[in-house]
């Protein structure tokens, strides 16, 4: 009774696109089950549509991707120290490396290629106290270098430029060590933003998949479509609560439709302002969402019933709209939809 429909022609388009415009290879970013949409459909979807690497977090899903018979270049980047880097290098995973712990561990394997992720100005993952160190050691087996832009959806945040100051600075020190890496700093919001140099790679998630870190981008094609069917439509009388705390009630005499979804589904429960569409009208959530379930108001006139299909994410109510009623971002919206939502791929 709840279905996603992933559009595989669109995502191959979107990838198309992006290739065209940043002039430079692309890797296509499918962590985190694809943000939501899949691992290995949409794995397999952006090789045939040219990506040139795939990029995820984690080593196990490098190696679902190796299981799937996917034979695209594929690094993974959260990697600390004790995982089976053996397995992961005789399947031809490319590693990157943010401590000299696990790149000890990696570079100790003959056949290994080594990414190193550097600190640039976020404070997060990357080589920054251990980098002088880093350069000392055998860089033989460094096939890449990388860092993570803080800010690149604010475009005109100078910590943009100071980050690929401090990433060039980087570079040229590989360069002295006679490493000639390939250099890759910019993500979705970068590449849509920015004209100047991409360096050798840029690694692509969101606007695969449809969406903007930005505003709304035209050009780019939704591929997934969320949909319920309703559990229940029933009147209600004016003045009359609705879920959990009623913390919602009734204006008026209406009809109220219980779809069956929850937070459980990944319909963050702090939703205000989204709502469902049915037979291309709105249908606003009204009161919290519940862990299986949540309301909508269908008004006083409608012939919905129990049984039918209302859109949940797509027509009224898009990825962009839920997460501004979530006050959180598109990342967050697709990325917690659940596995108890079957996933439908369309693809001609």
């Amino acid at each position: 009774m709840r279905e996603i429909l992933i559009d595989l022609n669109a995502l191959k388009a979107n990838l198309k696109l992006i290739k065209q415009q940043a002039g430079v290879p692309v890797m296509a970013i499918v962590k985190a089950d694809a943000y939501g949409h899949g691992l290995i459909p949409c794995a397999k979807a952006a090789s045939e549509a040219g990506a040139d690497y795939l990029g995820v977090a984690l080593l196990e899903e490098a190696f679902l991707i190796r299981e799937a018979g996917i034979k695209t270049p594929v690094l993974a980047w959260l990697t600390p120290p004790g995982l089976d880097y053996e397995k992961a290098v005789a399947q031809n995973i490319e590693i990157g490396v943010s401590s000299l712990a696990t790149f000890d561990e990696v570079n100790s394997i003959p056949a290994a290629k080594i990414h190193l992720k550097v600190e640039t100005g976020m404070g997060r993952n990357g080589f920054s106290d251990e980098w002088p160190e880093l350069l000392n050691r055998d860089l033989s087996k460094v096939v890449g270098v990388m860092t993570h832009f803080a800010r690149a959806d604010e475009p005109s945040q100078l910590q943009n430029q100071m980050q690929i100051d401090n990433f060039e600075s980087k570079i040229t020190e590989l360069n002295q060590k006679g490493i000639k890496p390939i250099r890759h700093i910019f993500n979705t919001a970068a590449t849509l933003s920015n004209q100047d140099s991409k360096f050798d790679l840029v690694r692509v998630g969101l606007a695969m998949y449809g969406a903007s870190p930005l505003d709304k981008n035209q050009d780019l094609k939704p591929i997934m479509k969320v949909r319920a069917k309703l559990v229940t439509v029933k009147k209600l009388p004016a003045g009359h609560p609705v879920g959990y705390g009623a913390t919602a009630i009734t204006e008026k005499e209406t009809n109220i439709g219980i779809v069956g979804m929850g937070y459980a589904d990944g319909i963050p429960r702090n939703a205000k302002g989204a709502g469902v569409t049915f037979n291309g009208k709105s249908a606003p959530l009204i009161g919290r969402v519940s862990m299986d379930q949540f309301a909508v108001d269908l008004g006083a006139e409608t012939n919905a019933k129990a049984g039918d299909w209302v859109t949940v994410i797509g027509e009224n109510f898009d990825v962009y709209d839920w997460a501004k009623a979530c006050q959180t971002i598109t990342y967050e919206i697709t990325t917690r939809i659940s596995g108890r939502i079957t996933r439908t791929y369309l693809e001609s």
